[in-house]
């Protein structure tokens, strides 16, 4: 098989455009909508509002993100006023997350807003078609977690 053939069915150039596309949607209708959120800062405001006050450590490893990239990013969401961390008391390393009233507000604002895109996106997708694709993506988490470190 030839190179060309070979890259047209590879699913990584599908997977990569697919997240780009996924996140400029998502920007673009969140700031028509006014809310000034990210799909990342969604996920983190999730997490909170499902488990106030995660250790940032463990917020960084349930979003699959680096300390340092869930860092920056809990950096910026400080400055929006959605959340803020307090030092444990027991351990001053280690950082607690807590949703601020204006991230609880902000959370609820945006959720309904996520539930529409999640089901506009799927639009004229077969409830099989939808489970073959999950599935084919764990096999690649799988399969990653397999020859690497990472832990999808």
């Amino acid at each position: 098989m030839n190179r060309t053939a070979q890259t047209s069915i590879s699913l990584l150039p599908w997977i990569g455009k697919t997240a780009k596309f996924v996140d400029i949607y998502v920007h673009d209708y969140m700031k028509a909508q006014r809310i000034d959120l990210s799909k990342e800062q969604f996920i983190v405001l999730k997490y909170l509002n499902d488990k106030d006050g995660l250790i940032q450590n463990d917020l960084a490893f349930i979003t699959n993100r680096s300390k340092t990239a869930l860092t920056r990013l809990i950096q910026t969401m400080e400055k929006k006023n959605l959340v803020f961390r307090r030092s444990s008391p027991s351990d001053l390393r280690v950082n607690h997350v807590y949703l601020t009233d204006h991230g609880r507000e902000t959370w609820e604002k945006a959720y309904p807003h996520f539930i529409w895109i999640d089901k506009e996106l799927q639009k004229g997708i077969s409830q099989e078609a939808l489970q073959t694709v999950r599935e084919t993506m764990e096999k690649i988490q799988q399969n990653i977690k397999i020859r690497t470190n990472i832990n999808p």
